[in-house]
C-alpha cells in the first residue's frame, strides 16, 4: 500500500428496491434500478480493491445489516460502518471527524461514478499527502464524486442543498472561508438520471437485462 496511513471512505445505500437510484427508476423499474446501484458498488469496490491504495472502509446507510454488505465483506478487504447523520453533509462529516482524528488522510467516494479509476484515487490521495487541505474531483452535474481532507472542520458539508447544481460552488466557497488549500482533479460524470444509462453501460456494460429484474 502506498498511503498506509490514509482511508478511502466508499458511501453506499443499502440496494433496496424503491430505496437505491430512485432517479433512475422510471427508465429501469425499482428493482432494475436497485440492481443497477448493486452493480455500481460492486464495481467501486473491485476498482478501489486492485489500486490497493490504502484500507477500505465501507460506508453503509441505513445500517450494515443488509445481507449484500456482509457479501462486499467477504468479497473485499473493507470494514463496514454505519452511516451517522440526518442528512448527507452531516453522514460525511461524521465519516470524515472519525478518521482524521487518527490522523488518517481521508477521501470519500460515492459508488455512482464508475469512471474514476485506481489513477484518480491515487492522485487525490497524493495531493493530500504533499499539502493539499482539501481534493475534490467535480461531476458535470454540479456536484462532485470525490472529496479529501487532511485536516477537520464541518463547514465544507455545512449548509449545503445536496442533490442540486449548486453543491460544488457552495463547497468552494465554504472551503475559501477556511482559507484552506483545494486542489480540484478533473470533471466526471454521475450515473444519476436515465439520459446517464449509456455512460453506465460503456464503463460497466450492457444494463438492458436489469429493466427486467
Amino acid at each position: 500500500m502506498r498511503f498506509p496511513t490514509a482511508r478511502l471512505l466508499i458511501f453506499a445505500k443499502a440496494p433496496r428496491a424503491g430505496r437505491a437510484k430512485t432517479r433512475l427508476i422510471p427508465a429501469l423499474g425499482e428493482a432494475g434500478a436497485a440492481a443497477l446501484h448493486e452493480r455500481l458498488v460492486t464495481h467501486t469496490l473491485a476498482t478501489a480493491t486492485e489500486a490497493a491504495l490504502c484500507p477500505l472502509q465501507l460506508w453503509c446507510a441505513p445500517d450494515t445489516t443488509h445481507p449484500f454488505f456482509e457479501q462486499c465483506k467477504n468479497s473485499a478487504p473493507v470494514t463496514l460502518h454505519q452511516q451517522q447523520g440526518d442528512n448527507l453533509g452531516e453522514r460525511m462529516a461524521y465519516a470524515m471527524q472519525h478518521n482524521l482524528q487518527q490522523g488518517f488522510n481521508s477521501v470519500i467516494i460515492g459508488t455512482d461514478c464508475p469512471a474514476l479509476c485506481a489513477a484518480d484515487l491515487e492522485e487525490a490521495f497524493t495531493h493530500l499527502a504533499h499539502g493539499s487541505d482539501i481534493v475534490i474531483a467535480p461531476a458535470y452535474d454540479g456536484g462532485y464524486v470525490l472529496i479529501g481532507l487532511s485536516r477537520y472542520s464541518p463547514a465544507p458539508f455545512s449548509d449545503i442543498h445536496w442533490g442540486t447544481d449548486e453543491v460544488l460552488q457552495t463547497t468552494r466557497e465554504r472551503i475559501a472561508n477556511c482559507q484552506w488549500s483545494l486542489t480540484e482533479l478533473n470533471t466526471f460524470q454521475d450515473i444519476d438520471r436515465p439520459e446517464d444509462l449509456p455512460e453506465a453501460e460503456r464503463l460497466i456494460g450492457p444494463i438492458n437485462k436489469l429493466k427486467q429484474a
